[in-house]
Order: structure tokens, then C-alpha cells, then sequence
């Protein structure tokens, strides 16, 4: 992405107020919210942490209105309230069922925040109509530095394995995800602004879709009861804007 969006594509290089901008959006939208969402989805369902995705427009609101010394709405409380108590109700049986532990949960909420906290710091700062490639491309390889020192500290090599599996999961990872998503997640945030959060309202939907034909997670009753209070909660919360 740097390749291309400065020797390709010419444009210029960040200023200088912006290579901080960029390490630590970096640090929050890859090295943590990534490294703590890939550590966590180890011990949590597919489904699940899709569903936790769901949840970030309602974080994001009310972090800004603290940012902003706004008082909270009792109807983003609410909206707060009936998401996280829709992610215990499928959580339960997935708990019970070995498909989630309690420390995968709260490693997966706490990577959700930071996950809001790096979007926020997005919106807040100016980029001076920097190309969205140049951000992705720099905030990719500042996060990546990021992460060498956890790296290093917990390198298996009996645990690495270079065979297809590895390598179609990386390319994916790679393209679809740090080059496709991201790409069109600050696509959007530059479009939308603080609106296009509400995009992300389609992970749960599509989360509990693909974990239930890719890797046969099962959807139980409490699955559907807990998603649409999550659905509900996310409702009530785009409602009274």
C-alpha cells in the first residue's frame, strides 16, 4: 500500500503533526484492537465475536459524549444495557458448550473498546485530505512495529505450520481484511463521519451466517434471543438520533 500510494500513485508523504496521527492510530486500530480480537476469538466463537462488533456504534456513541463532557442519553444506556445483556444470552451456552471462555470474552470486550476508542481518535484528528491508501498503508506498518515485541516474546516455532491452511488464511488476512476492510472502513469514516459506525450494525448478521456454514458453530435459541436484543438495542439506539 505505501508502494503504490507514493511511487504509483505520487502521492506525497505525511506532514509532520501526521506521522504521530498515524503511529497511533496504528497502535489502537491494528497493534491492539487486532492483536487483543486475535488472542480472544482463539477461546471465543466466530459468531460471537461478530456479534460483539455489532455492539461498537453504541461504545463509540457514548465515549464521545463523554469526550465531549455531554451527558449520556437514558435511551444509549438502555440501548448500552440491552446489547452486552444480548451477548451474555448467547454467550451462556457457548460457555457451557466449551465454544467460549470468560477470559476470551473479556479480552474480546476489551479489544471492542479500544477498537471505538481508535475510531473516535480518527474523527477527531485532521488529515489535511491525505489519500486513504497513504493512511492505511502507514497506520498498517506502524501497527505491525508495534506488535514485533509481542512477537518475539511468544515466537513457538514447533507451532507454526507453512501449509495451505496458513497461507490462505494470511492472504485472506492480508488482502480482505488490512487492504479490502480497512480500506473501506476509512473510506467510510472519511464519507460519513461519525454516521457510517452504524455500518457496522451488518457484522452480527453476517458473523452468525458464515460461523454457522464455515465452521458449523450452532445456533440455539438463545443465539436468536440474544441477537435480536443486540438488533434491538442497536434500534433504539439509531432511533432518537
Amino acid at each position: 500500500m505505501i508502494l503504490i500510494t507514493h511511487v504509483f500513485m505520487r502521492n506525497p508523504l505525511p506532514k509532520k503533526h501526521q506521522w504521530k496521527q498515524l503511529a497511533v492510530y496504528g497502535l489502537l486500530n491494528i497493534a491492539l484492537y487486532l492483536g487483543l480480537f486475535i488472542v480472544a476469538i482463539q477461546e471465543v466463537s466466530a459468531g460471537l465475536g461478530t456479534l460483539a462488533v455489532g455492539i461498537n456504534p453504541i461504545l463509540i456513541a457514548i465515549l464521545a459524549a463523554r469526550l465531549n463532557k455531554e451527558t449520556i442519553p437514558l435511551f444509549r444506556l438502555t440501548a448500552l444495557a440491552m446489547g452486552f445483556t444480548g451477548v451474555a444470552i448467547c454467550a451462556y451456552p457457548l460457555v457451557l458448550g466449551s465454544h467460549a471462555t470468560l477470559k476470551g470474552i473479556s479480552i474480546l470486550f476489551i479489544s471492542m473498546l479500544v477498537y471505538s476508542i481508535g475510531t473516535l481518535y480518527f474523527q477527531e484528528k485532521r488529515w489535511d485530505g491525505m489519500h486513504i491508501l497513504t493512511i492505511n498503508g502507514w497506520q498498517t506498518f506502524f501497527g505491525a512495529l508495534f506488535t514485533i515485541p509481542f512477537f518475539l516474546l511468544t515466537w513457538k516455532s514447533s507451532a507454526n505450520h507453512f501449509d495451505e491452511h496458513f497461507w490462505t488464511g494470511t492472504l485472506w488476512l492480508v488482502f480482505g481484511v488490512s487492504i479490502a476492510a480497512v480500506q473501506s472502513w476509512i473510506f467510510l469514516l472519511q464519507k460519513f463521519g461519525g454516521n457510517a459506525v452504524y455500518w457496522l450494525f451488518l457484522s452480527p448478521v453476517f458473523g452468525f451466517i458464515f460461523s454457522t456454514i464455515i465452521t458449523g458453530e450452532p445456533i440455539s435459541f438463545h443465539t436468536v434471543l440474544g441477537s435480536l436484543m443486540v438488533v434491538l438495542g442497536l434500534w433504539i439506539n439509531t432511533r432518537f438520533i
